[in-house]
């Protein structure tokens, strides 16, 4: 099969990322992003189903006799958020931009997609899947439940996040325990409320809430053991009061990170005993409402290993390193790895301002690292006969 022209490729995917970022779409409502990859995948050969757990796209590329399969995966979506950006792409929704670099990720896997169809060099089956709504957990979960497995099934996964910070031409990953899981709380403080002259009148929420805000923040420093790595983050206080009327409803929202099932449930124990602790000391009842949005994404170890020797196939030896720590943010291809192994990694961006930040941009010298990445982990895994 023909080589392809990688600088055309380069050219191509940053004007597919161009067209990609100045058109986000908020979770599930991929559309018409759904609609640009299913006409590209099909413009290189691959056969295409759309309507994967809603918006989700799923791409087969089967070259040889090989009877192996692996997966791929790209996130789609954009964020509520409204753009800084002058760049001539810059979103054209009002509120809702590609804060987190979705637009390169997919543009990275069209990329492999079409310089695997176009070289081969591969003997096995891959599926290429865009995904939806990852930013909000829930994604992969609906892709999975609408039979992923079953209909494209496949024997283990590799996804890439761009890195701000890490120099372009950079990859990082590490085995084990990569980010954390996501778990969303809100307590409801019920009481009554009353005129703020008169607090002794009332049984008002505003300083309960204030005391359980401070009584939260001893759950990682007094109950969880030092060796556990856990995050409890209040982020909301809403009270019903006003400025001379004290409330009688108090609301806390926030979320908390952690690394295994156990600490989560400690979690949301001492949550719970804290509360209606709390409460009762301010004559108060409490409500609390506990949901975990995201499981922790743990890399297989092996398939770290062929990650890193695909890394080192396409970039400097001195580019490819291991991870320092595991990251307490939160990641939906952790819902693939707990059905099959597989191995997510980190290509850097370069000096971009931060993710889900209104100035950010993905940096399109990456995308060629990418796309390349990709394809040197399928002719790892399904090496040609």
């Amino acid at each position: 099969m023909a080589e392809v022209d990688l600088d055309a490729l380069h050219r191509e995917m940053a004007a597919w990322r161009h067209d990609l970022h100045a058109h986000p779409e908020f979770g599930f409502e991929e559309k018409r992003t759904a609609a640009f990859v299913a006409e590209k995948l099909r413009a290189f050969g691959l056969e295409v189903a759309e309507g994967v757990g809603g918006t989700g796209v799923v791409g087969t590329l089967t070259r040889g006799s090989g009877n192996r399969a692996i997966a791929l995966r790209a996130d789609m979506d954009a964020l509520r958020i409204a753009e800084q950006g002058t760049q001539a792409w810059r979103s054209r929704t009002p509120g809702t931009m590609h804060a987190c670099g979705h637009d390169g990720h997919t543009a990275m896997l069209l990329g492999a997609a079409k310089l695997l169809a176009e070289e081969g060099d591969f003997d096995g089956t891959v599926r290429f899947i865009f995904q939806p709504a990852e930013e909000w957990g829930r994604g992969a979960l609906a892709m999975l439940d609408d039979g992923l497995l079953e209909r494209f099934p496949f024997e283990e996964i590799f996804g890439l996040h761009n890195m701000p910070g890490l120099p372009v031409g950079h990859f990082e990953t590490r085995s084990g325990p990569v980010m954390s899981a996501e778990d969303n709380f809100e307590i409801v403080l019920k009481g009554l409320g009353g005129h703020a002259a008169r607090p002794h009148a009332g049984q008002e929420t505003l300083v309960a809430a204030c005391a359980l805000v401070v009584n939260l923040q001893t759950i990682v420093s007094r109950r969880l053991s030092p060796a556990d790595i856990g995050v409890v983050s209040v982020t909301e206080l809403i009270t019903d009061g006003t400025r001379n009327a004290l409330p009688g409803l108090a609301r806390i929202l926030g979320d908390c990170r952690s690394f295994r099932p156990e600490v989560s449930a400690a979690i949301e124990k001492e949550m719970r005993r804290i509360a209606e602790g709390t409460a009762q000391a301010y004559n108060v009842a409490a409500q609390v409402t506990y949901t975990r949005e995201f499981v922790p994404l743990i890399n297989d170890a092996a398939l770290v290993d062929e990650a890193f020797a695909a890394a080192r196939q396409i970039l400097a030896d001195d580019a490819v390193g291991i991870a320092a720590e595991p990251m307490t943010a939160s990641e939906d291809f952790a819902r693939f790895l707990a059905e099959v192994p597989g191995c997510f990694a980190f290509l850097g961006n370069g000096n971009s301002a931060p993710l889900h930040n209104p100035a950010y941009d993905f940096n399109d010298e990456g995308l060629l690292h990418g796309a390349r990445f990709h394809a040197a982990v399928v002719r790892r895994r399904l090496p040609a006969l």
